[in-house]
């Protein structure tokens, strides 16, 4: 058994596409929209297999999000090496996004830097 897809609901649908395919390398689809309902959605498919969907519909609930909080985390993305946390975390950072922490080697041997994007979620870049 595999985890299909990850599912995210964004305010700002595009801005997250282009995240995503941007600074990690997905690839989109097109935009699905159901006119009944003014949902919509992409998936981003990553080198891997895996796909994360990013969601939009009109009066969505937007709660704060905490950093340390229960149920959703982080995404985690492995990169392929040290150099390419190091040169990503970087190239985020002077791109106006937070260093929640990282570079850095965990005490469980990760080596991993966190970034606070797509509102307020935060994106695990790791070897």
């Amino acid at each position: 058994m595999r985890i299909e897809h990850v599912a995210m609901y964004v305010n700002e649908l595009e801005a997250a596409r282009d995240f995503f395919v941007k600074y990690l390398g997905g690839v989109s689809n097109d935009v699905y929209h159901n006119k009944t309902t003014d949902f919509r959605s992409y998936f981003i498919s990553f080198d891997d297999g895996a796909r994360l969907e990013i969601m939009n519909k009109p009066q969505m609930q937007d709660e704060e999000k905490t950093l340390n909080r229960t149920g959703y985390v982080h995404l985690a993305f492995s990169v392929g090496s040290k150099e390419k946390v190091d040169e990503l975390t970087s190239i985020l950072k002077n791109d106006g996004y937070e260093v929640a922490s990282g570079p850095r080697t965990t005490g469980d041997g990760y080596y991993e830097s966190c970034i606070v994007a797509i509102e307020g979620n935060q994106i695990e870049l790791t070897v």
